[in-house]
């Protein structure tokens, strides 16, 4: 009975490590330049930004520093903001518009996106960016490239996160793997399959194929914004999703502020439902929790199975390592990692009944 057992999470691992797209294996990048097209393209930059006077400048500064050789246009809205951030963004002779009342309906962000869309006119193509991210000289041009080589409607990035912390170096790479886990980059980048997803902190789209989805308030209510954008644009035309070296974030992140992270939308993943927030703590027990457990108190094959199936969890997320520039003995702590995620889940849905979900810059904006 207890072998029988044991063998459950090792057949999810062997599942994930076999069915998911290779997901693990973190191949989907955009290490290789892409050749330029004959005609560079408009675009126009969004940023919006509530409270980010600490790094907008250094943010706002590389959009501005972009070595674009189309049109570049960057519009910075301010959200509100109460610490000078329009006036961080003014010094740099940057366009700055101020949100106006945000209507009910929408979340406070994609609010803010969408006076910038207005404001943007009819490029070619809208590039968002969230103003905590950095990116490198080239980034827009090779964005644009490959949008344009391939007939995307939406290129998209998984900025690399700020990793240099304990708690950064524990959580940060884990998230990533379990968003790939959750939603393979090649499956998302694959025509023929539906699955859809996006990563918010650099994105650039092709205004026509927003158009035709009806626009920013077609996801006005959306929490996970970035992946509603993925669906929505990829009813229009093939989609790109990939990490990256050329979006970098620059904030820092405090264990609590990676728990708020995940709290904000985790519940909103699960479609606010308590039956799959019931079933998602107990597969993450029984897939990250049980192997280690067996180990300490199985004993024979039972004991056996349970480590190897550490051993292929922990391989599994040495590629993720890498490309974050960490040990791979990291993997190891994949079982106390995932049962952290699972508390943060547990949290989402707390602070939901609480009338707190979706928690983001002094906003609740989870559906009530």
């Amino acid at each position: 009975m207890i072998l029988a057992l044991a063998s459950l999470p090792l057949l999810a691992w062997l599942y994930l490590l076999l069915g998911r797209g290779f997901f693990w294996l973190a191949r989907e990048r955009d290490d290789e330049d892409v050749p330029p097209p004959a005609l560079w393209p408009s675009v126009v930059a969004v940023v919006p930004a509530r409270d980010e006077a600490d790094v907008i400048a250094k943010s706002v500064g590389s959009l501005m520093a972009q070595d674009y050789r189309g049109s570049l246009r960057v519009i910075v809205v301010d959200d509100q903001s109460a610490d000078g951030t329009g006036e961080a963004v003014r010094a740099l002779g940057c366009e700055v518009i101020s949100a106006g009342p945000r209507p009910a309906g929408w979340t406070g962000k994609l609010w803010a996106v969408s006076q910038g869309i207005a404001a943007a006119g009819m490029p070619d193509y809208l590039w968002l960016t969230d103003a905590d991210m950095a990116h490198t000289p080239d980034n827009l041009s090779q964005l644009v490239a490959r949008a344009h080589e391939h007939g995307l409607a939406l290129t998209s990035l998984m900025a690399k996160l700020h990793c240099e912390g304990v708690a950064e170096k524990l959580l940060i790479p884990a998230f990533v793997f379990f968003f790939d886990m959750l939603f393979p980059f090649g499956w998302v980048n694959n025509p023929r399959s539906n699955l859809a997803a996006a990563a918010g902190g650099c994105m650039l789209i092709k205004r026509e194929a927003l158009e035709r989805a009806g626009g920013i308030a077609a996801i006005r209510g959306e929490i996970i914004d970035d992946c509603a954008m993925g669906r929505l644009l990829k009813a229009q035309g093939a989609i790109w999703l990939g990490l990256t070296n050329r979006s970098l974030s620059l904030r820092p992140y405090s264990f609590g502020e990676i728990r708020a992270m995940v709290a904000r939308s985790a519940y909103a993943q699960l479609s606010y439902s308590a039956v799959l927030l019931a079933t998602t703590v107990v597969g993450m027990a029984l897939v990250y929790m049980a192997p280690p457990a067996l180990v300490v108190f199985a004993s024979g094959a039972a004991r056996w199975t349970g480590a190897g199936t550490w051993a292929l969890m922990a391989l599994a997320f040495v590629p993720m390592l890498r490309f974050y520039r960490l040990s791979p003995l990291w993997g190891l702590a994949l079982p106390a990692i995932g049962a952290l995620y699972g508390l943060f889940t547990l949290d989402s849905a707390l602070q939901h009944w609480r009338g707190r979900g979706g928690m983001w810059k002094g906003r609740a904006q989870a559906r009530a």
